[in-house]
């Protein structure tokens, strides 16, 4: 088998230093399977950028996955720009909005073929992530009966596409019939997530925004448009009473350990040797079973 490399490229903050932390993680979990000959990060507002990444791999064949939610601005233009690759056009994924998957293409300046893919966001794996961050922030691993489910979006007054991958996911969870209640939410748009607690019939709710890292909106404004707290910096509980309605707030879809998984999906997709690396993922990040005693 010729020498294969994974990229993973997110985003970053020169803010928030935390933002950047599950990409590592995810990387890590990735990398002691040993599929990839190389795993390597790279991010627009951190260090190695998206435009060098490319020149520290020495494989040919560079799989190329973005840790973003929904196809846009940067996984449409930015990345492939960055990355130098030739003849990029958004329509060689031919995608609706959120069924974009990959497309094989030179990089001007090192030669490597990159298999450049769509984001993790809209992968329909990314659907049993958000279930998995249901069972985490509960503890429960059957989690479903008497709870409703919100999957939190931004909204399409930034990117259409964005509540395409919320409701996308919503709809999917709902078809398994698993919780009392599912709907997509969202920050700037109805049904908004300040009014999760009158949205459900069920007496607790499991909040899970569909985003990439803990940041501004999972930790600030969130909390408080939920009626978490008044002030966020203060904490909250989880689970957190809000007119008698237990709240399990989940944080940012994208820390999830599991996560790892869908990235290797992206690139398995496109044509990526795995092996078992997958299921060996899905074993190792499940949640435990709570003891009996």
């Amino acid at each position: 088998m010729s020498s294969q490399a994974l990229v993973v490229v997110a985003h970053g903050s020169h803010l928030n230093p935390e933002s950047s932390t599950p990409t590592y993680r995810h990387a890590d979990t990735i990398r002691e399977t040993g599929v990839f000959d190389e795993v390597k990060t790279a991010f627009w507002k951190e260090e190695p950028s998206f435009r060098e990444v490319l020149r520290t791999v020495e494989s040919e064949e560079v799989y190329v996955v973005p840790l973003f939610i929904s196809e846009g601005y940067f996984t449409e233009q930015v990345i492939p720009r960055e990355l130098r690759l030739e003849a990029w056009d958004v329509e060689q994924w031919g995608s609706d909005g959120t069924s974009a998957t990959h497309t094989t293409l030179r990089a001007a300046d090192t030669g490597q073929r990159v298999h450049y893919c769509g984001p993790v966001g809209t992968h329909d794996a990314m659907t049993d992530v958000v279930v998995r961050r249901a069972e985490t922030v509960t503890g429960d691993p059957d989690v479903g009966e008497g709870f409703g489910l919100a999957v939190v979006g931004h909204g399409t007054e930034r990117n259409e596409n964005s509540a395409k991958a919320i409701q996308y996911h919503a709809d999917r969870i709902a078809e398994r019939d698993r919780f009392d209640e599912v709907m997509a939410v969202f920050m700037d748009e109805d049904p908004e997530v300040d009014d999760v607690a009158d949205l459900f019939s069920t007496p607790d709710v499991v909040v899970v925004p569909l985003f990439v890292a803990d940041g501004f909106h999972t930790q600030e404004d969130i909390p408080e448009d939920m009626g978490l707290t008044d002030d966020y910096r203060t904490g909250y509980d989880v689970p957190a009473e809000v007119e008698g309605v237990r709240i399990w707030y989940a944080g940012a879809v994208g820390t999830e350990d599991l996560m790892a998984d869908v990235v290797l999906e992206r690139a398995a997709d496109a044509g990526a040797e795995v092996g078992d690396a997958i299921e060996r993922v899905r074993e190792r990040t499940r949640v435990a079973t709570p003891s009996d005693d």
